[in-house]
């Protein structure tokens, strides 16, 4: 068998969705975090670090920051894969539940969130930090959904067209903008 490399989960929650994956908690692997980092890896080791729903309770700044510290710690030709909840979305029930600071009470998970990201600001933060971005699934300012053929294998995201159960057909329910921010 190949040495796939070093995958992290970066804020895994409940779910094991990838298998074989080292899947961590903010408190064992904060992006902000550098000497959680430097504990746990050496630079330019990891392969693949996969944030599902991480990056919108990050401000901006913050969210540069964070991806500069994961492009220390991927090698060559590593990724980022990115999943955030669409600012373009165009459903204003999603909006509701995404928005910053949420929707309701402040135990409600979307309560931290600082930034709802569009596909221009998500491919922006990353690239301040050196990544070569491709977008995976988003919606442009029409709210027209785009989504190029990803493989789930390489960093599964349940909150996506293809896995999340509130899509059925064409009728989408619940996307998120899905990027791979790669460093070359």
């Amino acid at each position: 068998m190949a040495n796939v490399g070093i995958r992290v989960v970066i804020g895994s929650g409940a779910y094991s969705n990838n298998p074989g994956w080292m899947e961590t908690q903010e408190s064992e692997l904060n992006l902000l975090n550098k000497e959680h980092w430097r504990s746990q890896f050496r630079p330019d080791s990891i392969k693949v670090i996969l944030a599902e729903h991480v990056w919108e309770h990050l401000s901006y700044e913050e969210g540069v920051q964070a991806a500069k510290t994961c492009f220390k710690y991927l090698r060559t030709g590593g990724y980022v894969r990115c999943a955030v909840p669409d600012g373009f979305f165009p459903d204003a029930a999603y909006q509701q539940a995404v928005q910053v600071g949420g929707p309701g009470p402040c135990d409600h998970p979307a309560a931290s969130h600082k930034i709802v990201h569009n596909y221009r600001t998500l491919s922006s933060m990353f690239e301040e930090a050196g990544f070569i971005v491709s977008l995976l699934e988003y919606c442009d300012e029409q709210g027209e959904f785009h989504e190029k053929e990803w493989n789930a294998q390489d960093g599964f995201i349940y909150r996506s067209k293809r896995f999340d159960h509130r899509n059925t057909g064409d009728q989408l329910g619940f996307v998120s903008l899905i990027v791979d921010a790669k460093k070359l």
